[in-house]
């Protein structure tokens, strides 16, 4: 019998993000969810190592990972209807949970309660740092369509500023003061830092 849960998860390049805006470079669903893994291992990483602070980066990982899989069946609703009121915001957290159970089905018995808990992160020292990845990946990209000279992304950097700065966690903080600022710079830059 063959699972097609791990060739359904392959299809999240097919998942565009930034639909109502006009980008410079398209993104996918996959190249974020790389993005904010690797943030959420940052932060975690900072938030255990620099501020001694209770952290596990390899499941912060795991879960950013999974963070949207759910989108390969829903696609991305863009945020502006994501978030309009709380009955859809309720109602597609639903379909988000429904569309996660779909994806679980796919998979061997043996293997779905080792995928179940990445892809249903409850733990709460895990969601808000894969919360703040995931803004802070949303941050970037506007960082990089206004290097582009894109200013389509002007009022959405000034959105996901304000959200980040609002979440008050001192991993983001340090992030967002040791490690953003290099983000608006260009290659020969970046060498010679």
């Amino acid at each position: 019998m063959d699972y097609p849960f791990y060739a359904m998860l392959s299809r999240m390049r097919y998942i565009t993000r930034w639909s109502l805006m006009r980008n410079t470079f398209s993104e996918n669903i996959q190249e974020h969810s790389h993005q904010v893994a690797v943030l959420a291992h940052a932060l975690a990483l900072i938030r255990r190592d620099v501020l001694g602070l209770d952290a596990d980066p390899e499941r912060c990982a795991t879960a950013a990972l999974f963070h949207d899989a759910s989108e390969i069946l829903t696609g991305d609703l863009p945020t502006p209807i994501k978030y309009y009121d709380t009955g859809i915001r309720d109602a597609y957290r639903a379909v988000e949970r429904t569309s996660c159970e779909k994806l679980l089905s796919m998979l061997p018995p043996a293997l779905q309660d080792g995928v179940r808990a990445p892809l249903f992160e409850s733990d709460e020292t895990v969601r808000p740092i894969v919360k703040a990845a995931d803004k802070l990946s949303a941050h970037i990209k506007c960082i990089e369509e206004l290097k582009a000279g894109n200013l389509e992304f002007e009022a959405a950097a000034r959105q996901t500023k304000k959200a980040l700065e609002e979440m008050r966690l001192p991993e983001l903080d340090w992030f967002m003061e040791n490690c953003l600022g290099a983000f608006s710079r260009n290659l020969d830059e970046l060498e010679t830092l």
